[in-house]
């Protein structure tokens, strides 16, 4: 059954679908915090054509290299998660920032960010904060390669600091509880969960957070038995045994996406053929309302699309600075002096 939910807030309104899953949670979309709004650069005169300015250099991106879509999703999923959607991923500074910790392995779309940040101080200068500007690239990102244009609300402020030890990103291998129990203490819920995990649609992953899938699964010396026999063979070729030293090759998260980095409901259809690349996408089939979501998700694209929106939506909104709190930085890699 699906009903449609209209969220009204000042100055943005916008249809969210919102399923429901017998006791599974709607994908429910809290107000914004105070002082974030839709288009505040503009409204606020302070940057008016903020977000064209964003747009055109994630295009000239995107254009040259289609993965920036992916590396902007993992980028902002990153922030968000820890410290909450303050920028700090972008920041080098400090003895080891979150960058370095080793959940954030491979980590790309930096340079991008850099770029952009460059081309607003040079025409506002001190305006946009770096956080707004992860946030916009990666939903005008999102939006290139076929997902939805979600609204994204403004007027976030940078952290000043950044610690690896802060970095609790949970395991690819993790249970489905104790995944669900992480996405709720970052105010989501089953739905969002769900909707989010399908940013695995496009993108890859190094083959040693799949390798004890293919041959020593929970220790038993044999492969995750959810893993279909194709599926099983196709991966032992991509990612054979290594050894210490040895190169950790990388392998796409679905490959009907591939090289394409098209955004698709594909990857639902992969997790109901048993061919998820990562077993915590895979364990969306052991939950009741889990598989019911996929299971929607996969039998047509408007549905995820949707969803996905308001899930990013809400995901944007977890702990951010406002007004007086955190800084606008001059560059996203460092703090204001």
């Amino acid at each position: 059954m699906e009903r449609s939910v209209r969220v009204a807030f000042p100055l943005v309104v916008f249809a969210v679908a919102s399923i429901c899953y017998g006791m599974a949670d709607a994908a429910v979309v809290r107000p914004p915090p105070t002082n974030l709004k839709w288009h505040y650069y503009k409204i606020t005169n302070t940057c008016r054509d903020a977000e064209e300015y964003v747009r055109h250099q994630v295009k000239l991106f995107w254009d040259s290299d289609r993965s920036i879509t992916a590396k902007l999703l993992r980028l902002v999923y990153t922030d968000c998660f820890v410290t909450g959607c303050d920028a700090s991923i972008l920041l080098d500074e400090g003895p080891n920032p979150e960058k370095k910790a080793a959940q954030n392995r491979g980590l790309g779309g930096f340079v991008a960010i850099d770029k952009i940040k460059y081309v607003l101080e040079s025409r506002c200068p001190g305006k946009v904060s770096c956080a707004d500007i992860l946030h916009l690239a990666t939903r005008d990102a999102v939006h290139l390669a076929g997902g939805p244009s979600y609204p994204v609300l403004t007027g976030r402020k940078d952290s000043s600091a950044s610690d690896a030890a802060s970095v609790d990103l949970p395991s690819p291998s993790i249970s489905l509880q104790k995944l669900l129990e992480y996405f709720r203490s970052r105010n989501l819920n089953e739905v969002h969960m769900t909707t989010l995990l399908g940013a695995h649609t496009l993108g890859k992953t190094h083959c040693s957070y799949i390798v004890d899938r293919l041959y020593n699964y929970t220790g038993s010396g044999k492969p995750d038995p959810s893993l279909s026999a194709t599926q099983l063979e196709l991966l032992r070729k991509l990612c054979p045994p290594r050894k210490k030293g040895q190169p950790d090759p990388l392998v796409y998260l679905n490959p009907e996406s591939g090289s394409n980095y098209n955004f698709t409901e594909s990857y639902y259809r992969r997790i109901l053929s048993n061919d998820a690349v990562l077993g915590v996408d895979q364990q969306l089939l052991n939950g009741g309302n889990t598989k019911q979501i996929t299971e929607e998700f996969a039998a047509g694209f408007e549905d995820f699309r949707k969803n996905f929106a308001a899930a990013m939506y809400q995901m944007g909104n977890f702990k951010v600075l406002t007004g007086n709190q955190g800084e606008i930085r001059k560059n996203c890699r460092y703090a204001n002096k």
